[in-house]
């Protein structure tokens, strides 16, 4: 399973660890359709047995205004699907404590520990996953808990993201996804440890390498525990767990390298799957049907086994060719400990995804023409505008004065009625303009052509009530704005990994071999 949690480490150590879980869940999800189509009448009640097992939660517990727009359709009315795989360190059984260690903290609120977006193209030609390190710093919206009715209003300041799990369950991380990447996500799926390990076992032997032996354990106690000879190893159970925690050991020692360990675990292990004649039999596909019903928890539009079934379906289309997988850029925070989205890198990364453009660079440009408002705009002096400092960024404070300054630019073109707002500093990567309504539609492409900023970049948002200007970090200075010309090429950064590479094998540190 991919889902795994991290060493027994303190937070913030060298980086972020990138989730798993992804996998095991949708391709399992295969699996159960041929355990129910095998079962015929007899197996009715069967059906009904796995369906009982599955847990269920609410999918977005986020407001209204924090949630994307659904994904658009294909000329052909194909979607694209977004399914959000989250791996929890619960340690609320004995079993969880037991593989997850940290005694202190059982029982606590479980938190996010893998978090990863899986989409699904909408023509089912290819697959892109990013990863989110465990400890990126973002703004967590309000959510209110669905069993209870407790509201957790949206953190003021920057929090980690993993704690969006302990604020009302999996939907705060959606939606506080949704909030981040501006990405419509459909469902979720989670797993915790135990769920990890039963997966690992029913899935059967997954081929990892190493380039030298590695014992991840250290005199203090931290490590995975992972013993592993030079070469590649087929694991599974407890074993692969301790591979999909391991730090210690691998690379650099941080969670970004963990995150690159668990994207050959998990690739490897599709082309296992699908390979692998012996899940034609009918008793071990019951016995992954068994396991992953009482593994998963999903939103309640997966609750039943007919729809994990629906969604293999269409999962099973992709060629393994075709997937790839991304961990979301990102850059330190300034005291080291923490990461944030990387400007620029991590816009792009999800543009392309929202844009459903495939990241592994193989599509036709797809088209992003902007269509003209049929609204038309009012005269340039009856516009109103307000305009925001948006320059902050992960690296750089924001510019002082800087909406002002834009706010003059704009008076001076005849925008009378442009304004400054200097109540909030925000954190913008590419400049924008915001409107709330199609009756303001025309305004805002209005302003955004006399500023020549892209079509593309206006956007209607539910955020602002009137025609908003938000000055981004790609406008720090001057006051004629240039467009990044932009390419749909996969950010360096995102150390994309193709689900095909047979050839990928971890380095280990020479610190921890035996």
């Amino acid at each position: 399973m991919s889902l795994a949690p991290p060493d027994q480490d303190v937070p913030g150590g060298n980086g972020a660890r990138r989730p798993r879980g992804r996998r095991v869940l949708r391709w399992t999800a295969v699996v159960l359709a041929v355990v129910i189509s095998g079962t015929a009448c007899a197996g009715y009640l069967y059906y009904q047995h796995l369906n009982a097992n599955i847990k269920k939660d609410a999918l977005n517990i986020g407001d209204a205004k924090d949630r994307a727009a659904e994904s658009k359709a294909n000329a052909a009315g194909q979607k694209p699907l977004n399914i959000l795989l989250i791996g929890s360190d619960a340690r609320n059984t004995t079993e969880n404590q037991k593989l997850g260690g940290a005694k202190d903290t059982f029982n606590t609120a479980p938190r996010a520990d893998v978090q990863m977006l899986v989409h699904v193209s909408a023509d089912r030609t290819n697959m892109s996953v990013i990863s989110m390190p465990r400890d990126t710093l973002l703004q967590v919206p309000k959510c209110t808990d669905p069993d209870t009715g407790k509201v957790y209003a949206a953190s003021t300041s920057l929090a980690m993201t993993n704690d969006s799990l302990g604020r009302g369950g999996p939907g705060c991380t959606v939606a506080t996804w949704e909030k981040l990447t501006d990405i419509h996500i459909d469902h979720f799926m989670m797993v915790d440890f135990a769920g990890v390990v039963s997966m690992a076992d029913a899935i059967g032997g997954v081929p990892v390498c190493v380039d030298a032996d590695i014992y991840s354990h250290t005199s203090s106690g931290h490590g995975s525990g992972l013993k592993l000879k030079k070469g590649t190893t087929s694991i599974k159970g407890k074993q692969a767990l301790q591979w999909l925690r391991t730090r210690y050991g691998f690379e650099d020692g941080s969670d970004i390298t963990r995150t690159k360990a668990q994207h050959m675990y998990m690739n490897s292990m599709v082309r296992q799957l699908r390979a692998n004649a012996t899940l034609s039999n009918p008793g071990k596909l019951r016995d992954l049907a068994e396991t992953a019903t009482r593994a998963l928890t999903v939103d309640t539009g997966l609750g039943t086994v007919t729809q994990l079934y629906d969604l293999s379906t269409e999962l099973k289309k992709v060629p393994t060719r075709r997937i790839t997988m991304t961990t979301m850029p990102w850059v330190y925070s300034s005291d080291g400990n923490r990461v944030l989205p990387k400007p620029t890198d991590a816009a792009k990364l999800f543009r392309l995804v929202r844009e459903d453009i495939a990241l592994d660079g193989k599509d036709k440009r797809k088209s992003t023409k902007t269509e003209t408002s049929t609204d038309p705009a009012a005269a340039d002096d009856k516009i109103a505008v307000q305009v925001r400092n948006g320059t902050r960024s992960a690296t750089e404070a924001a510019v002082t004065s800087r909406a002002g300054t834009i706010a003059q630019l704009l008076v001076g073109k005849g925008f009378d009625q442009a304004v400054a707002d200097t109540s909030t500093l925000l954190g913008e990567d590419e400049t924008v303009v915001r409107y709330p309504s199609a009756d303001l539609e025309g305004d805002a492409q209005r302003v955004a052509k006399a500023l020549g900023i892209p079509a593309g970049q206006v956007k209607k948002s539910t955020d602002v009530s009137g025609v908003t200007l938000v000055v981004g970090a790609d406008w720090r200075s001057g006051t004629k704005y240039t467009a990044t010309q932009d390419d749909d090429r996969t950010p360096e950064s995102a150390d994309a990994l193709n689900g095909a590479d047979t050839t990928a094998c971890m380095h280990v540190d020479p610190d921890y071999t035996w």
